[in-house]
Protein backbone atom coordinates (compact mmCIF):
# COMPACT_ATOMS: atom_id res chain seq x y z
CA UNK A 1 0.00 0.00 0.00
CA UNK A 2 1.35 3.35 -1.06
CA UNK A 3 2.45 5.90 1.53
CA UNK A 4 3.22 9.37 0.19
CA UNK A 5 3.30 12.87 1.59
CA UNK A 6 1.42 15.87 0.28
CA UNK A 7 3.26 19.07 -0.62
CA UNK A 8 3.61 21.32 2.42
CA UNK A 9 1.51 24.06 0.82
CA UNK A 10 -1.36 21.61 0.36
CA UNK A 11 -1.18 20.45 3.97
CA UNK A 12 -1.32 24.09 5.08
CA UNK A 13 -4.41 24.64 2.97
CA UNK A 14 -6.13 21.70 4.64
CA UNK A 15 -5.10 22.89 8.08
CA UNK A 16 -6.86 26.21 7.53
CA UNK A 17 -10.07 24.43 6.55
CA UNK A 18 -9.92 22.12 9.55
CA UNK A 19 -9.99 25.01 11.99
CA UNK A 20 -13.51 25.81 10.75
CA UNK A 21 -14.93 22.31 10.80
CA UNK A 22 -16.74 20.10 13.34
CA UNK A 23 -15.25 16.65 13.91
CA UNK A 24 -16.69 13.16 13.73
CA UNK A 25 -16.49 10.75 16.62
CA UNK A 26 -15.15 7.43 15.35
CA UNK A 27 -16.20 3.94 16.42
CA UNK A 28 -13.95 1.04 15.42
CA UNK A 29 -15.51 -2.31 16.37
CA UNK A 30 -13.07 -5.21 16.41
CA UNK A 31 -10.19 -3.45 14.68
CA UNK A 32 -7.49 -6.03 13.86
CA UNK A 33 -4.07 -5.04 15.14
CA UNK A 34 -2.52 -8.08 13.50
CA UNK A 35 -3.47 -11.53 12.23
CA UNK A 36 -1.09 -13.46 14.53
CA UNK A 37 -2.92 -16.20 16.40
CA UNK A 38 -5.77 -16.35 13.87
CA UNK A 39 -5.99 -19.14 11.32
CA UNK A 40 -8.36 -20.22 8.57
CA UNK A 41 -8.85 -23.96 8.87
CA UNK A 42 -10.53 -26.30 6.37
CA UNK A 43 -12.08 -29.53 7.70
CA UNK A 44 -14.52 -32.12 6.38
CA UNK A 45 -17.48 -30.80 8.37
CA UNK A 46 -18.89 -29.51 11.69
CA UNK A 47 -18.04 -32.69 13.60
CA UNK A 48 -14.43 -32.48 12.42
CA UNK A 49 -14.00 -28.91 13.69
CA UNK A 50 -15.26 -30.03 17.09
CA UNK A 51 -12.58 -32.74 17.09
CA UNK A 52 -9.89 -30.20 16.16
CA UNK A 53 -10.98 -27.89 18.97
CA UNK A 54 -10.93 -30.79 21.42
CA UNK A 55 -7.47 -32.01 20.38
CA UNK A 56 -5.78 -28.58 20.35
CA UNK A 57 -7.71 -26.63 22.94
CA UNK A 58 -7.85 -23.74 20.48
CA UNK A 59 -10.93 -21.53 20.13
CA UNK A 60 -13.26 -21.88 17.14
CA UNK A 61 -14.26 -18.28 16.50
CA UNK A 62 -16.71 -18.57 13.60
CA UNK A 63 -17.63 -20.34 10.39
CA UNK A 64 -16.60 -18.80 7.08
CA UNK A 65 -18.41 -20.62 4.27
CA UNK A 66 -22.00 -20.50 5.49
CA UNK A 67 -24.00 -23.73 5.39
CA UNK A 68 -21.13 -25.71 3.81
CA UNK A 69 -19.56 -26.02 7.29
CA UNK A 70 -16.01 -26.77 6.11
CA UNK A 71 -14.16 -23.50 6.73
CA UNK A 72 -13.60 -21.91 10.15
CA UNK A 73 -11.57 -19.27 11.94
CA UNK A 74 -9.55 -20.62 14.86
CA UNK A 75 -7.65 -18.49 17.36
CA UNK A 76 -4.75 -19.62 19.54
CA UNK A 77 -3.80 -18.36 23.02
CA UNK A 78 -2.10 -14.93 23.05
CA UNK A 79 1.02 -16.38 24.63
CA UNK A 80 1.43 -19.01 21.93
CA UNK A 81 3.87 -18.27 19.12
CA UNK A 82 1.81 -18.13 15.88
CA UNK A 83 4.34 -20.31 14.04
CA UNK A 84 3.78 -23.00 16.65
CA UNK A 85 0.02 -22.62 16.32
CA UNK A 86 0.23 -23.05 12.56
CA UNK A 87 2.46 -26.12 12.94
CA UNK A 88 0.14 -27.75 15.47
CA UNK A 89 -2.94 -27.19 13.35
CA UNK A 90 -1.26 -28.49 10.20
CA UNK A 91 -0.69 -31.91 11.80
CA UNK A 92 -3.93 -32.16 13.78
CA UNK A 93 -6.30 -34.96 12.86
CA UNK A 94 -9.25 -33.66 10.84
CA UNK A 95 -7.48 -30.60 9.39
CA UNK A 96 -7.45 -30.61 5.58
CA UNK A 97 -5.80 -27.21 5.18
CA UNK A 98 -4.70 -24.23 7.26
CA UNK A 99 -3.44 -20.72 6.57
CA UNK A 100 -2.81 -17.56 8.57
CA UNK A 101 -5.76 -15.16 8.66
CA UNK A 102 -3.96 -12.24 7.02
CA UNK A 103 -4.95 -8.60 7.37
CA UNK A 104 -5.96 -7.06 4.03
CA UNK A 105 -5.97 -3.39 3.07
CA UNK A 106 -8.09 -1.28 0.79
CA UNK A 107 -6.20 0.23 -2.15
CA UNK A 108 -6.16 4.01 -2.73
CA UNK A 109 -3.82 6.94 -3.53
CA UNK A 110 -3.62 11.02 -3.83
CA UNK A 111 -4.30 14.99 -4.50
CA UNK A 112 -5.60 18.19 -6.38
CA UNK A 113 -9.21 19.33 -6.47
CA UNK A 114 -10.58 18.52 -9.95
CA UNK A 115 -12.82 21.06 -11.73
CA UNK A 116 -15.62 18.48 -12.10
CA UNK A 117 -16.07 18.38 -8.33
CA UNK A 118 -16.87 22.07 -8.38
CA UNK A 119 -19.54 21.68 -11.07
CA UNK A 120 -22.54 21.28 -8.76
CA UNK A 121 -25.31 22.14 -11.24
CA UNK A 122 -28.25 19.80 -10.36
CA UNK A 123 -28.76 17.29 -13.16
CA UNK A 124 -31.22 14.40 -13.52
CA UNK A 125 -29.61 10.97 -13.64
CA UNK A 126 -31.75 7.81 -13.69
CA UNK A 127 -34.34 8.98 -11.19
CA UNK A 128 -32.10 11.11 -8.96
CA UNK A 129 -30.66 14.61 -8.99
CA UNK A 130 -26.87 14.66 -9.03
CA UNK A 131 -24.21 17.34 -9.51
CA UNK A 132 -23.38 17.65 -13.21
CA UNK A 133 -19.69 17.04 -12.45
CA UNK A 134 -20.53 13.49 -11.36
CA UNK A 135 -21.80 12.66 -14.86
CA UNK A 136 -19.64 14.93 -17.00
CA UNK A 137 -16.08 14.34 -15.85
CA UNK A 138 -12.86 13.30 -17.62
CA UNK A 139 -13.20 9.68 -16.49
CA UNK A 140 -16.58 9.17 -18.17
CA UNK A 141 -15.30 10.83 -21.33
CA UNK A 142 -12.25 8.58 -21.39
CA UNK A 143 -14.25 5.36 -21.16
CA UNK A 144 -16.73 6.72 -23.76
CA UNK A 145 -19.74 6.27 -21.50
CA UNK A 146 -21.90 8.73 -23.49
CA UNK A 147 -20.99 6.99 -26.77
CA UNK A 148 -21.89 3.63 -25.23
CA UNK A 149 -25.31 4.94 -24.13
CA UNK A 150 -25.98 6.49 -27.53
CA UNK A 151 -25.19 3.24 -29.34
CA UNK A 152 -26.88 0.95 -26.80
CA UNK A 153 -29.60 2.92 -24.96
CA UNK A 154 -30.73 -0.12 -22.99
CA UNK A 155 -27.24 -1.06 -21.80
CA UNK A 156 -27.45 0.60 -18.41
CA UNK A 157 -26.56 -2.35 -16.20
CA UNK A 158 -28.20 -5.57 -15.08
CA UNK A 159 -27.78 -8.10 -12.29
CA UNK A 160 -26.10 -7.55 -8.93
CA UNK A 161 -22.67 -6.04 -8.27
CA UNK A 162 -21.28 -7.00 -4.85
CA UNK A 163 -19.12 -4.20 -3.45
CA UNK A 164 -16.88 -6.06 -1.00
CA UNK A 165 -15.54 -3.12 0.95
CA UNK A 166 -16.09 -0.85 3.98
CA UNK A 167 -19.86 -0.79 3.52
CA UNK A 168 -22.03 1.85 1.86
CA UNK A 169 -24.17 4.74 3.09
CA UNK A 170 -27.64 3.18 2.58
CA UNK A 171 -29.34 6.57 2.81
CA UNK A 172 -27.45 8.33 0.01
CA UNK A 173 -30.24 9.55 -2.32
CA UNK A 174 -28.38 8.54 -5.47
CA UNK A 175 -27.56 5.01 -4.30
CA UNK A 176 -30.62 4.19 -2.20
CA UNK A 177 -32.87 3.10 -5.13
CA UNK A 178 -30.40 0.43 -6.30
CA UNK A 179 -28.93 -0.72 -2.97
CA UNK A 180 -29.70 -4.09 -1.45
CA UNK A 181 -29.37 -4.32 2.37
CA UNK A 182 -26.17 -6.36 2.35
CA UNK A 183 -24.37 -7.56 5.46
CA UNK A 184 -21.81 -6.19 7.92
CA UNK A 185 -19.23 -8.87 8.71
CA UNK A 186 -17.30 -6.54 11.02
CA UNK A 187 -20.30 -6.44 13.35
CA UNK A 188 -22.05 -9.66 12.27
CA UNK A 189 -25.32 -7.89 11.57
CA UNK A 190 -27.59 -7.17 8.63
CA UNK A 191 -27.27 -3.89 6.68
CA UNK A 192 -23.77 -2.96 5.51
CA UNK A 193 -23.99 0.64 6.73
CA UNK A 194 -20.57 2.28 6.92
CA UNK A 195 -21.99 5.44 8.52
CA UNK A 196 -22.14 3.45 11.77
CA UNK A 197 -18.34 3.76 11.91
CA UNK A 198 -18.64 7.44 12.79
CA UNK A 199 -21.02 9.77 14.57
CA UNK A 200 -21.54 13.34 13.42
CA UNK A 201 -21.21 15.90 16.17
CA UNK A 202 -22.93 18.41 13.89
CA UNK A 203 -24.65 18.37 10.53
CA UNK A 204 -22.61 19.46 7.49
CA UNK A 205 -23.72 23.00 6.63
CA UNK A 206 -24.13 23.04 2.88
CA UNK A 207 -26.87 24.29 0.60
CA UNK A 208 -28.13 22.73 -2.59
CA UNK A 209 -26.16 19.83 -4.03
CA UNK A 210 -23.40 18.92 -1.62
CA UNK A 211 -19.82 18.39 -2.71
CA UNK A 212 -17.01 16.82 -0.77
CA UNK A 213 -13.34 16.66 -1.57
CA UNK A 214 -11.58 13.58 -0.27
CA UNK A 215 -7.81 13.75 -0.01
CA UNK A 216 -5.70 10.61 0.15
CA UNK A 217 -1.95 10.65 0.55
CA UNK A 218 -0.77 7.38 2.00
CA UNK A 219 -2.56 4.54 0.35
CA UNK A 220 -5.87 4.96 2.13
CA UNK A 221 -8.71 7.43 1.74
CA UNK A 222 -8.04 10.70 3.57
CA UNK A 223 -4.65 10.42 5.12
CA UNK A 224 -4.24 13.98 6.27
CA UNK A 225 -7.39 14.36 8.29
CA UNK A 226 -9.86 16.00 5.96
CA UNK A 227 -12.99 15.50 4.01
CA UNK A 228 -13.97 19.06 3.14
CA UNK A 229 -17.54 19.82 2.13
CA UNK A 230 -17.83 22.84 -0.20
CA UNK A 231 -14.25 23.67 0.87
CA UNK A 232 -15.50 25.55 3.93
CA UNK A 233 -18.09 23.80 6.09
CA UNK A 234 -18.07 20.06 6.55
CA UNK A 235 -17.57 16.98 8.59
CA UNK A 236 -13.99 15.87 9.11
CA UNK A 237 -12.82 12.30 9.50
CA UNK A 238 -9.83 11.84 11.80
CA UNK A 239 -7.22 10.34 9.48
CA UNK A 240 -5.54 8.50 12.35
CA UNK A 241 -8.68 6.60 13.30
CA UNK A 242 -10.83 6.29 10.20
CA UNK A 243 -8.66 6.88 7.13
CA UNK A 244 -10.87 4.77 4.87
CA UNK A 245 -14.27 6.01 6.00
CA UNK A 246 -16.38 6.47 2.88
CA UNK A 247 -14.31 4.12 0.73
CA UNK A 248 -17.18 1.72 -0.03
CA UNK A 249 -19.66 4.51 -0.75
CA UNK A 250 -17.21 6.04 -3.22
CA UNK A 251 -16.66 2.70 -4.95
CA UNK A 252 -20.41 2.06 -5.13
CA UNK A 253 -20.94 5.51 -6.65
CA UNK A 254 -18.61 4.69 -9.53
CA UNK A 255 -20.34 1.36 -10.17
CA UNK A 256 -23.64 3.25 -10.26
CA UNK A 257 -22.22 5.93 -12.56
CA UNK A 258 -21.33 3.29 -15.16
CA UNK A 259 -24.24 0.88 -14.57
CA UNK A 260 -27.09 2.96 -13.08
CA UNK A 261 -29.76 0.25 -13.30
CA UNK A 262 -27.69 -2.59 -11.82
CA UNK A 263 -28.35 -3.52 -8.20
CA UNK A 264 -25.53 -3.02 -5.68
CA UNK A 265 -24.97 -5.45 -2.81
CA UNK A 266 -22.80 -3.85 -0.11
CA UNK A 267 -20.69 -6.38 1.77
CA UNK A 268 -18.82 -4.80 4.69
CA UNK A 269 -15.64 -6.72 5.47
CA UNK A 270 -13.36 -3.73 6.17
CA UNK A 271 -13.38 -1.32 9.08
CA UNK A 272 -13.01 2.43 8.76
CA UNK A 273 -9.23 2.13 9.12
CA UNK A 274 -9.15 0.20 5.84
CA UNK A 275 -8.19 -3.19 7.30
CA UNK A 276 -10.00 -6.50 7.41
CA UNK A 277 -9.22 -10.16 7.96
CA UNK A 278 -8.99 -12.65 5.12
CA UNK A 279 -11.64 -14.70 6.90
CA UNK A 280 -14.09 -11.78 6.76
CA UNK A 281 -13.36 -11.37 3.05
CA UNK A 282 -14.05 -15.07 2.55
CA UNK A 283 -17.29 -14.83 4.53
CA UNK A 284 -18.25 -11.88 2.35
CA UNK A 285 -17.51 -13.74 -0.88
CA UNK A 286 -19.52 -16.82 0.14
CA UNK A 287 -22.36 -14.55 1.26
CA UNK A 288 -22.31 -12.67 -2.05
CA UNK A 289 -22.47 -15.99 -3.89
CA UNK A 290 -25.47 -17.02 -1.81
CA UNK A 291 -27.13 -13.73 -2.77
CA UNK A 292 -26.51 -14.51 -6.46
CA UNK A 293 -24.21 -11.58 -7.13
CA UNK A 294 -23.09 -11.49 -10.76
CA UNK A 295 -20.03 -9.26 -10.31
CA UNK A 296 -17.58 -8.94 -7.41
CA UNK A 297 -15.86 -5.57 -6.99
CA UNK A 298 -12.76 -6.01 -4.80
CA UNK A 299 -10.96 -2.70 -4.30
CA UNK A 300 -8.41 -4.18 -1.90
CA UNK A 301 -5.35 -6.40 -1.80
CA UNK A 302 -3.84 -9.03 0.47
CA UNK A 303 -0.25 -9.14 1.63
CA UNK A 304 0.21 -12.68 0.33
CA UNK A 305 -1.44 -15.46 -1.65
CA UNK A 306 -4.37 -17.15 0.11
CA UNK A 307 -5.30 -20.67 -1.07
CA UNK A 308 -8.79 -20.26 0.39
CA UNK A 309 -9.36 -16.95 -1.40
CA UNK A 310 -8.27 -18.61 -4.64
CA UNK A 311 -10.65 -21.50 -3.95
CA UNK A 312 -13.57 -19.17 -3.19
CA UNK A 313 -13.09 -17.08 -6.32
CA UNK A 314 -12.61 -20.20 -8.45
CA UNK A 315 -15.95 -21.45 -7.13
CA UNK A 316 -17.53 -18.11 -8.00
CA UNK A 317 -15.98 -18.28 -11.45
CA UNK A 318 -17.56 -21.68 -12.09
CA UNK A 319 -20.91 -20.20 -11.06
CA UNK A 320 -20.55 -17.47 -13.72
CA UNK A 321 -19.52 -14.59 -11.47
CA UNK A 322 -17.22 -11.87 -12.83
CA UNK A 323 -14.45 -10.91 -10.39
CA UNK A 324 -12.59 -7.60 -10.60
CA UNK A 325 -9.83 -6.38 -8.22
CA UNK A 326 -7.50 -3.43 -7.68
CA UNK A 327 -3.85 -3.74 -8.70
CA UNK A 328 -2.71 -1.66 -5.70
CA UNK A 329 -0.82 1.60 -5.30
CA UNK A 330 2.83 0.81 -4.62
CA UNK A 331 3.94 2.01 -8.07
CA UNK A 332 5.71 -1.31 -8.64
CA UNK A 333 5.88 -4.20 -11.06
CA UNK A 334 4.64 -6.65 -8.47
CA UNK A 335 2.05 -9.27 -7.62
CA UNK A 336 -0.85 -8.67 -5.25
CA UNK A 337 -3.96 -10.72 -4.60
CA UNK A 338 -6.71 -11.22 -5.58
CA UNK A 339 -5.88 -9.12 -8.68
CA UNK A 340 -3.17 -11.55 -9.83
CA UNK A 341 -5.41 -14.63 -9.70
CA UNK A 342 -6.28 -16.18 -13.07
CA UNK A 343 -10.02 -15.92 -12.32
CA UNK A 344 -9.87 -12.17 -11.66
CA UNK A 345 -9.44 -9.05 -13.81
CA UNK A 346 -6.68 -6.97 -12.20
CA UNK A 347 -7.15 -3.23 -12.77
CA UNK A 348 -4.47 -0.53 -12.92
CA UNK A 349 -5.05 3.23 -12.76
CA UNK A 350 -4.59 5.76 -15.55
CA UNK A 351 -4.43 9.54 -15.62
CA UNK A 352 -6.85 11.71 -17.55
CA UNK A 353 -4.11 12.00 -20.19
CA UNK A 354 -4.07 8.22 -20.72
CA UNK A 355 -0.82 7.57 -18.92
CA UNK A 356 -0.31 4.87 -16.31
CA UNK A 357 -0.69 6.57 -12.90
CA UNK A 358 2.65 6.84 -11.13
CA UNK A 359 1.18 5.25 -7.99
CA UNK A 360 -0.36 2.29 -9.81
CA UNK A 361 1.13 -1.19 -9.63
CA UNK A 362 1.66 -2.73 -13.05
CA UNK A 363 2.91 -5.76 -14.95
CA UNK A 364 1.61 -8.56 -17.19
CA UNK A 365 0.96 -11.01 -14.35
CA UNK A 366 -1.13 -8.48 -12.43
CA UNK A 367 -2.99 -6.16 -14.79
CA UNK A 368 -5.68 -7.20 -17.28
CA UNK A 369 -6.96 -3.71 -18.08
CA UNK A 370 -6.67 -0.17 -16.74
CA UNK A 371 -9.25 2.54 -16.01
CA UNK A 372 -9.24 6.18 -14.88
CA UNK A 373 -8.21 6.52 -11.25
CA UNK A 374 -7.28 10.14 -10.63
CA UNK A 375 -9.64 12.85 -9.41
CA UNK A 376 -12.72 10.69 -10.00
CA UNK A 377 -15.91 12.37 -8.73
CA UNK A 378 -18.26 10.02 -6.92
CA UNK A 379 -20.68 9.63 -4.01
CA UNK A 380 -19.60 10.01 -0.39
CA UNK A 381 -21.49 9.42 2.90
CA UNK A 382 -24.04 11.87 4.26
CA UNK A 383 -25.46 12.70 0.80
CA UNK A 384 -22.23 14.29 -0.39
CA UNK A 385 -19.75 13.78 -3.23
CA UNK A 386 -16.00 13.22 -3.32
CA UNK A 387 -12.99 13.24 -5.59
CA UNK A 388 -10.72 10.24 -5.15
CA UNK A 389 -7.45 8.75 -6.42
CA UNK A 390 -6.26 5.15 -6.56
CA UNK A 391 -6.70 1.77 -8.19
CA UNK A 392 -9.61 1.26 -5.75
CA UNK A 393 -11.54 3.70 -7.89
CA UNK A 394 -10.36 2.39 -11.25
CA UNK A 395 -11.72 -1.04 -10.36
CA UNK A 396 -15.46 -0.13 -10.19
CA UNK A 397 -15.31 1.30 -13.71
CA UNK A 398 -14.52 -2.23 -14.89
CA UNK A 399 -17.07 -3.82 -12.52
CA UNK A 400 -19.71 -1.40 -13.75
CA UNK A 401 -18.81 -2.20 -17.35
CA UNK A 402 -19.22 -5.92 -16.57
CA UNK A 403 -22.75 -5.16 -15.30
CA UNK A 404 -23.44 -3.17 -18.48
CA UNK A 405 -22.33 -6.17 -20.56
CA UNK A 406 -24.91 -8.21 -18.68
CA UNK A 407 -27.55 -5.85 -20.09
CA UNK A 408 -26.87 -7.25 -23.56
CA UNK A 409 -25.81 -10.77 -22.59
CA UNK A 410 -27.51 -12.46 -19.63
CA UNK A 411 -25.00 -15.31 -19.95
CA UNK A 412 -22.03 -13.01 -19.47
CA UNK A 413 -19.28 -14.52 -17.30
CA UNK A 414 -15.61 -14.01 -16.46
CA UNK A 415 -14.41 -15.28 -19.83
CA UNK A 416 -16.78 -13.27 -22.01
CA UNK A 417 -16.48 -10.12 -19.89
CA UNK A 418 -12.69 -10.13 -19.75
CA UNK A 419 -12.44 -10.83 -23.49
CA UNK A 420 -14.78 -7.94 -24.27
CA UNK A 421 -13.05 -5.58 -21.83
CA UNK A 422 -9.75 -6.37 -23.55
CA UNK A 423 -11.02 -4.41 -26.57
CA UNK A 424 -9.46 -1.36 -24.97
CA UNK A 425 -7.31 1.64 -25.83
CA UNK A 426 -3.72 0.42 -25.71
CA UNK A 427 -1.54 2.88 -23.81
CA UNK A 428 1.38 1.08 -22.19
CA UNK A 429 2.84 -2.46 -22.11
CA UNK A 430 2.51 -2.36 -18.32
CA UNK A 431 -1.22 -1.58 -18.44
CA UNK A 432 -2.38 -4.93 -19.73
CA UNK A 433 -4.79 -4.71 -22.65
CA UNK A 434 -5.15 -0.98 -22.15
CA UNK A 435 -7.54 1.60 -20.74
CA UNK A 436 -11.12 0.37 -21.01
CA UNK A 437 -13.32 1.70 -23.81
CA UNK A 438 -17.00 1.12 -23.03
CA UNK A 439 -18.19 1.32 -26.62
CA UNK A 440 -15.57 -1.06 -27.97
CA UNK A 441 -16.25 -3.49 -25.14
CA UNK A 442 -19.99 -3.55 -25.85
CA UNK A 443 -19.39 -3.93 -29.57
CA UNK A 444 -17.21 -6.93 -28.78
CA UNK A 445 -19.77 -8.42 -26.37
CA UNK A 446 -22.96 -8.07 -28.44
CA UNK A 447 -21.89 -10.09 -31.54
CA UNK A 448 -21.05 -13.06 -29.31
CA UNK A 449 -24.67 -13.12 -28.20
CA UNK A 450 -26.42 -12.26 -31.44
CA UNK A 451 -24.07 -13.90 -33.89
CA UNK A 452 -23.89 -10.77 -36.04
CA UNK A 453 -21.09 -8.58 -37.28
CA UNK A 454 -21.25 -4.89 -36.48
CA UNK A 455 -19.83 -2.30 -38.90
Amino acid sequence: MERRSLPVTFRNCIARFISLIPFLAVFMPGVPAQAAGRFIVRVSGPSAIQLVASLTGYNVLEGVDGSAGQLYVITTPDALDPVTGLSVLSITTGVLGVETDLVAHTANAAPAIPPALQDTTPTAYYGAMVPRGYINQPATEKIRLADLRAAYPGATGAGIVAVIDTGVDPYHPVLKPVLLPGYDFTRNKALADETLDVSLTSTPLVSGVQAIWMNSSSGMVDQSTAAVVDQSTAAVVDGQQAPDFGHGTMVAGIVHLVAPTAKILPVKVFRADGTGYTSDILRGIYYAMSMHANVFNMSFHLAAYSPELNRALSTANLAGTVSVAAAGNDGQNTIVYPAALSTVMGVASTTNDDQLSNFSNYGPQLVWVAAPGEGVVTTYPFSTYAACWGTSFSTPFVSGLAAVMRSVNSLSNQSTSSSAAAHAQYIDPNAGNGRIDGLQALQAAVPRLLGIRLP
